[in-house]
């Protein structure tokens, strides 16, 4: 009989396994959730307006009881009305540590009120990597700057900033703003890889239009019905606001933060890609091979037949390239840095090893190691990148750049099923056939300088090749030279993905000498028999999304196609450009040599100042979008088209063959649909698509003095300058641009199609709406035209918003790659590819007509980017007076300009001034014309010579 209190010895094998809760599973579990509710990825914020701390801090205690109040990372709290005579032990809290910024009394000028103080939990940061960054008080702000290193944190952030900020009810919002603007740029330039926290109690005062690259997370009120305690982030989906009761009687309610970011490590798992091993030797080998190879033994055979002589030369070049440079699988981790070497893993190694040991002094020793070690390791990598820079060898330090600052390019391929993947298919392939004709009937065309064309008749069973005669004869066959192949395939880009042969552009261009006859015959031969091959009609769809979060079929279909194709429609391209320059709409701006966005933005906004600087006039502009425009090509029509404009008909039979019987199919993450065949358009990626739309759509072009419709490939936009409410001809334009659509099969997507109103005019009735396909067409005040906001005031105060918003989120790169102390020179490469590219876009459309708010925002920005770089940067009326008389000499050179006889015709008969034209308004006056011709005036008017300013790209440096 066993005795109690006497432990007998049971063989482990012998022994009864306790199931359950004995087992201690429920246990572990519960620890393991309290070491996660310490652990979170970013700091759980409590925050309120108090009111006086040193009475409630009995209340505060008795919360920190509840699980809520107990597991926040921090507390930040305003108002707290202590002052230097309050002691440190009235305001304590067990397990927290506290940070004060009592109110100054003779900064501020008040001896009541104010105050801020942080809680930090123990069981979140140790106490002793708590400091105080910045403390400021002064009439319109009391701030708080701490910085925290806690236990952890994800592995993407440094370390934690937080700001408290109170700005009083009756201080200066915009001064106010300005000084947090300036305290948290400072730490942005000297933490760049923090996370940056900014809470408070901030009245009338925001900071969405100071600091837009922050996010704001409370969206519950906290006074009343007002929303006033905020809390700022660096970083997006951070938090959700929960609202509590407020502390004692005051009357802010508190709030809880509570995390929701996820680790980047969870956000991108590792990937596996496929990647082939190239180097000289290989390069070296498949030119021998291929000088060495006889190519008429693999063309003979075929004759005539492009199908077989295709697919014959795309397997032998798979073949080699597989055979010399084969392809491996790696795995990439999104967390994983190029200097964390194996160096650097071996000392981490050595320091956990030390931590299970338990010895403190081998692991400070260790940690010591590591700190070196790992500065070492970056500084190597920095070396790297600015030898490259010294070897020019651009690609690798753009790759290096990109790597430090943590540039993530978004993946344009989509997840999903093979149901999901047939259904997208099906959805691009919705046009492949012709929808019957509208019933309704066609207005007759306006008597105008120039009327639309009217519409093409349809003919669906047209084809060239039954009719031959009807077209002329060319002299001689169109012909590609061996020469003209081999200059194309050196302009590959060798890191382009391939095409469904697998034919890699890296084999094309290293291999460019040897491929060129070869490659010519089947060109020649595909020209000469007016066919194109399948293989190289195929297309592989990638579902690109139109936005951050698209909806089901919100995706922009994107065709990677094979790279010979490519390399056949470019020479191609040479050949039917020539022939159809004639036919091109003047209006149309887009792929035209020395005319872009900045010009149709250009002709766009000179016409609207023209006509609003003389009175009663108001200005219409109506901005049609289409539904997958190039999709949408009919080839009957379009051969139809190109036989009136009397192109050479063995190219308009190659189009022919080009248009139809394309095959198709959609990836989505290495599952790719079932195979469509697609007889409709040419897809969006393919180098022909974009000219052959101009050309199906150069019939319709009207320009008149009150009215005209310009183009930018497919953003169309319609505008009416109308006097004394006379909108019929504008009205009839409009109809007459929809018909034709009908006719040619154009979709309009009417929900898109937005109208913008212009007018200055106090007491006239609101405008009647348009109405497209029995809908009405919404008038908005703003409208995003090829990159620029546009408003119905004209003075590009939205614009400005919009830049400086993607000019602050771009600093962040910058900031980071001025951490690893890379070199002047490279730091202002990088200024001015990402960051002046942004705040710089088409300035010479809006950098004359900005309000002065509005550009000191912009040199601010740039000023601050100066400190960064340590140069001292251009600033935006130079660069836009630069710009714009550049502009103006282009203009005046380009005879086809549309703005070429509006500013030739102001020349003086006495010298080589430019006349100011008559402008009753500061809006014309401040326009590109006006501007552009007192520029030339004072640079070339007067002096003489070409008047183009060379710009100084030498770094200069803030003394």
């Amino acid at each position: 009989m066993a005795k109690a209190g006497v432990t007998h010895s049971i063989p482990a094998d012998l022994r009864r396994k306790p199931r359950g809760s004995k087992a201690g599973a429920k246990v572990k579990s519960w620890r393991a959730d309290q070491r996660r509710r310490f652990k979170p990825s970013i700091p759980s914020v409590m925050m309120g307006n108090v009111n006086a701390l040193a009475n409630k801090m009995d209340e505060l205690s008795a919360l920190i009881n509840q699980r809520i109040y107990r597991e926040s990372s921090l507390f930040i709290f305003t108002e707290t009305w202590l002052t230097c005579t309050t002691p440190d032990a009235n305001v304590e809290l067990p397990g927290f540590t506290s940070v004060r910024a009592d109110r100054d009394t003779k900064a501020c000028g008040k001896s009541k009120g104010g105050g801020l103080i942080v809680y930090v939990n123990n069981r979140w940061c140790n106490p002793g990597h708590v400091t105080v960054k910045v403390v400021l008080c002064c009439q319109d702000l009391e701030l708080l700057a701490v910085s925290l290193r806690p236990y952890y944190l994800s592995r993407e952030f440094s370390h934690v900033i937080v700001i408290g900020v109170y700005i009083p009810p009756r201080a200066d919002a915009a001064a106010a703003c300005e000084k947090i603007h300036s305290t948290t740029a400072k730490l942005q330039t000297q933490h760049p890889e923090a996370f940056i926290a900014i809470s408070g109690d901030f009245n009338h005062a925001t900071l969405d239009s100071t600091l837009p690259a922050f996010h704001q997370f409370v969206d519950c009120p906290t006074r009343k019905n007002r929303t006033i305690d905020l809390l700022y982030a660096n970083v997006k989906d951070a938090y959700t606001a929960t609202p509590h009761p407020p502390l004692g009687k005051s009357d802010h309610d508190l709030v809880h933060l509570q995390p929701q970011y996820t680790p980047l490590v969870q956000r991108q798992p590792a990937t596996r890609r496929s990647l082939r091993i190239w180097s000289q030797e290989a390069e070296d080998a498949l030119r021998d091979c291929f000088e060495t190879t006889d190519w008429s033994v693999l063309q003979s055979p075929h004759g005539e037949d492009i199908e077989g002589l295709t697919h014959c030369l795309t397997d032998y070049l798979n073949f080699c390239m597989d055979v010399v440079a084969p392809a491996r699988t790696v795995r990439c981790f999104p967390n994983n840095k190029p200097w964390v070497t194996r160096g650097v893993k071996a000392v981490l190694n050595k320091k956990k090893a030390a931590f299970r040991r338990g010895d403190k002094e081998a692991m400070k020793a260790a940690q010591r190691e590591v700190k070196v070690c790992l500065r070492d390791a970056k500084e190597s990598y920095r070396r790297k990148v600015e030898q490259k820079l010294q070897e020019n060898n651009m690609r690798e330090v753009w790759n290096g750049v990109k790597t430090i600052t943590g540039y993530i390019a978004k993946s344009s391929s989509e997840g999903g099923t093979l149901e999901r993947a047939n259904k997208l298919n099906n959805f691009f392939n919705r046009f492949d056939q012709l929808p019957p004709l509208p019933s309704s009937p066609h207005p007759s065309p306006l008597q105008t300088p120039l009327s639309p064309l009217p519409p093409t008749p349809i003919h669906p069973s047209h084809n060239i090749k039954d009719d031959p005669s009807s077209l002329p004869t060319p002299p001689s066959p169109p012909c590609i030279t061996a020469d003209q192949v081999r200059s194309e395939l050196r302009r590959l880009r060798p890191r382009k993905a391939a095409g469904p042969d697998r034919v890699c552009p890296r084999l094309l261009r290293s291999c460019a000498t040897e491929l060129g006859e070869p490659l010519q015959h089947v060109f020649n031969l595909s020209l000469q028999l007016g066919r194109v091959p399948t293989l190289w009609k195929t297309s592989c769809i990638v579902p690109v999304p139109k936005k951050s979060r698209p909806s089901e079929m919100d995706y922009r279909p994107v065709a990677l196609t094979s790279q010979l194709m490519k390399t056949l429609e470019r020479l191609f391209l040479s050949l039917l450009r020539p022939q159809v320059q004639h036919a091109q709409d003047p209006l149309q701006f887009a792929y035209r040599t020395k005319v872009g966005v900045e010009d149709a933005v250009l002709h766009l906004m000179h016409r609207a100042h023209t006509h609003l600087d003389k009175s009663r006039g108001t200005v219409r502009i109506l901005f049609l979008d289409f539904s997958s425009a190039f999709n949408t090509i009919q080839p009957p029509l379009l051969l139809d088209k190109l036989a009136r404009m009397q192109v050479d008909p063995r190219l308009v039979t190659w189009i022919s063959s080009y248009l139809t019987d394309r095959t198709q199919y959609v990836r989505l993450k290495d599952i790719t649909s079932d195979t469509v065949v697609s007889s409709t358009g040419a897809p969006q990626g393919t180098v022909l698509a974009p000219l052959l739309f101009t050309l199906y759509t150069s019939d319709f072009s009207y320009n008149s003095e009150s009215c005209h419709i310009q183009k930018f490939a497919d953003d169309t936009a319609i505008m009416g300058c109308i006097r004394e409410d006379q909108e019929e001809e504008y009205r009839s334009l409009v109809r007459d641009f929809v018909v034709w659509c009908h006719a040619n099969h154009l979709q309009l997507n009417t929900s898109k199609t937005k109208e913008l109103v212009i007018d200055f005019g106090k007491s006239r009735p609101p405008p009647q709406l348009v109405q497209i396909e029995g809908a009405d067409v919404e008038v908005v005040s703003s409208y995003r035209y090829l990159g620029l906001v546009l408003d119905n005031k004209l003075d590009w105060s939205k614009n400005t918003d919009h830049l400086y918003r993607k000019g602050q989120s771009r600093l962040y790169f910058l900031r980071r790659l001025r951490s690893f102390n890379i070199c002047r020179k490279l730091l202002w490469m990088f200024y001015q590819s990402v960051v002046a590219s942004v705040l710089f876009y088409a300035v010479v459309c809006w950098g004359g007509s900005t309000s002065k708010r509005d550009s000191s925002r912009l040199d601010k920005l740039i000023r601050r980017a100066g400190s960064v770089v340590g140069m001292k940067l251009d600033s935006l009326v130079s660069v836009a007076e630069e710009r714009t008389l550049n502009k103006l000499l282009d203009i005046m050179d380009n005879v086809s300009h549309p703005l070429h006889t509006a500013i030739t015709d102001q020349r003086s008969s006495f010298s080589d001034r430019l006349l100011l034209p008559r402008s009753n308004t500061n809006r014309l006056k401040n326009s590109f014309v006006p501007r552009a011709i007192k520029l030339y005036n004072s640079t070339v008017g007067c002096r003489g010579g070409s008047g183009r300013r060379k710009q100084d790209t030498t770094p200069r440096t803030v003394e």
